[in-house]
């Protein structure tokens, strides 16, 4: 196997960070790497805000649920679907002020998580290690009011970054079978299904039931098994119906929404 494939079937989310920095050539080199990511048009609609002060990294503790690794990385990087910067080389320019619209907005995402994603395989092939964090979306909107997103700057995705302090297993996936389809979608039939989730459905519920706080929630509310911990405890309807809310008001307040959704 070549490195870089290597490297990739090889992650690991670290939730467990040494205290060391990473030095300032080494994240230069790594954001570098985020800058090659396939883009749109080139236009590159996203921007990174990377957080290092700790009393900001306080501040983001509660929007990214308490999660410890917000306080124990060095590093919060977050990756902004931005429009701003493009709008104002525009109006410069006296060009139309475009991309102010629900698809410009699922553009620069794309660009943003795209780019998010180059720089995590660059800070994993120099010995760093990150946790990804789905909580940036879901808090979009306070998170940007304490990094002082302008207008057509929505935080998408982000991540603890900094030297790991542990090593985890590689956690399971579905089958290629499962998730590639071949010239056409091709529906599951119900033994399919099955299959696809027979792996996870054994190793995601040792996995749930081993994390102490997790198993109480899963306890509470009777689930009895996988699929029922992903619906009853983690991602409920009711908590994403809410986060969709926030995310919508937050695309309305920072102007994606100026001409129609």
């Amino acid at each position: 196997m070549n490195p870089v494939l290597e490297q990739i079937h090889s992650h690991r989310s670290a939730r467990k960070f040494k205290s060391d920095p990473v030095p300032p050539e080494l994240l230069e080199r790594i954001l570098a790497a985020g800058l090659r990511a396939s883009s749109s048009g080139n236009m590159q609609s996203y921007s990174v805000i990377v957080t290092s002060d700790p009393a900001l990294r306080r501040e983001l503790y509660a929007p990214h649920f308490e999660q410890s690794m917000v306080l124990e990385a060095p590093l919060f990087l977050t990756f902004c679907a931005d429009f701003h910067r493009m709008r104002l080389w525009l109006a410069q320019n006296e060009a139309p002020l475009n991309f102010d619209n629900f698809m410009s907005f699922m553009i620069a995402t794309i660009d943003a998580t795209l780019a998010s994603q180059n720089v995590a395989l660059a800070a994993e092939s120099e010995g760093l290690g990150l946790c990804y964090m789905g909580t940036t979306l879901a808090s979009c909107r306070e998170i940007a009011r304490i990094l002082r997103c302008p207008s057509h700057v929505v935080p998408v995705v982000g991540f603890a970054l900094g030297y790991a302090d542990e090593s985890g297993p590689v956690r399971d996936r579905l089958p290629l079978s499962g998730v590639v389809h071949r010239e056409t979608y091709s529906d599951y039939a119900a033994g399919d299904i099955e299959a696809v989730y027979r792996e996870r459905e054994t190793a995601g519920w040792k996995r749930y039931m081993d994390m102490p706080d997790l198993r109480s929630s899963i306890e509470k509310v009777g689930a009895k098994n996988l699929a029922q911990i992903y619906t009853k405890a983690k991602y409920t309807r009711e908590s994403h119906v809410e986060y969709s809310r926030n995310v919508l008001a937050c695309l309305t307040e920072q102007g994606f929404f100026e001409h129609g959704p």
